[in-house]
This record gives structure tokens, C-alpha cells and sequence, in this order.
């Protein structure tokens, strides 16, 4: 047998794992808080049931993280506090996030995340990480996919300049 051939959860992390668990955490954290944010903003029900979910997905995948941290000993990032329900009505409409704009912002994150993830599973040297990680980044990709249809049904989706075969 190699080195580090035995129970993953055995075996210390490297500086990589703990640095991008402990910054996917604090991320996480922070997104947590705007999409509650974001949620007194939303107006359509729909989106709001995805910003409800998406919270959900992240408050679980904190959870996971930092058990890991904690089981080997690494010192957790400070949680903001939990935001106030607020009427939408309440908030002026020149001060408002419009859905759109949530929308986009939340699949932007969601993309970024695959990223992360694909990263740490690539980085990652036990198997018990890689994989917690592959899960988060499959849910991501469900999660994106809900709110790629979401923005086409409702016309959010702005495209690049679509590129059209030329005939020359």
C-alpha cells in the first residue's frame, strides 16, 4: 500500500483542502445572506421558490463543510446574521433588486460554483472530499438548469450575439 492509502477521513488534508474548503464556506455564508436578501426583493413566485431552494442547497452543503473543518481541526469563518422578512411592498421601487436581476445573479453564482467545485475535486487528494464535492457540483448543475429554464420562460435570458452560419 502507498501513502495515504487507507480510511480517507483518517488522513490529514493538504493546505489546498483546507484553503478551499474554509474560502467555499465563507462564500457560501455570504451568498446565503444575499439570497435572503434577495428574497424580500423577488415579485414572482417562481423564482422565489428557486431562491428558497437555493438557499436550502447552500445551508446544506455549509453544514457538510463544516463538519469537515471541524473534524480536523480547522477554526470556522464567522456566519452574517440571518436577514429580516420584509413586505416587497415595503421596499421602494427605485431601491428594489428587480426578478431579472436576481435571477441572472443567482445562475452567475451557481456557475462560479461549478467552477469551485470542479476545482477542489481536482486539487483534492482524499477521496471523501473529492467526492462531497462532485455531489455539490452535480446538484449545482441541476439547480443552474432549474434557473436557465426559469430565465427563458420568463424572457430574463439575454443572449451573447448569437452567431449565424455564413454562407460564403
Amino acid at each position: 500500500m502507498g501513502i495515504l492509502s487507507g480510511n480517507p477521513k483518517d488522513e490529514p488534508m493538504h493546505y489546498g483542502e483546507v484553503f478551499g474548503a474554509w474560502s467555499f464556506v465563507t462564500g457560501t455564508k455570504g451568498m446565503v445572506a444575499g439570497y435572503q436578501t434577495f428574497r424580500n426583493h423577488a415579485g414572482d413566485a417562481d423564482l422565489i421558490n428557486l431562491i428558497d431552494e437555493a438557499i436550502s442547497q447552500c445551508q446544506l452543503e455549509i453544514r457538510e463543510v463544516e463538519t469537515l473543518l471541524k473534524e480536523n481541526g480547522v477554526g470556522l469563518p464567522p456566519t452574517p446574521p440571518e436577514r429580516a422578512e420584509v413586505n416587497l411592498k415595503d421596499i421602494p421601487t427605485g431601491a428594489r433588486a428587480m426578478d431579472q436581476e436576481i435571477s441572472v445573479k443567482i445562475s452567475a453564482d451557481i456557475a462560479a460554483g461549478l467552477v469551485t467545485c470542479s476545482t477542489m475535486i481536482g486539487q483534492s487528494i482524499r477521496e471523501d472530499i473529492a467526492t462531497m464535492f462532485g455531489q455539490f457540483h452535480m446538484q449545482k448543475a441541476v439547480l443552474g438548469a432549474k434557473f436557465l429554464r426559469l430565465n427563458k420562460e420568463k424572457g430574463w435570458l439575454v443572449p451573447p450575439p448569437l452567431h449565424q452560419k455564413s454562407d460564403v
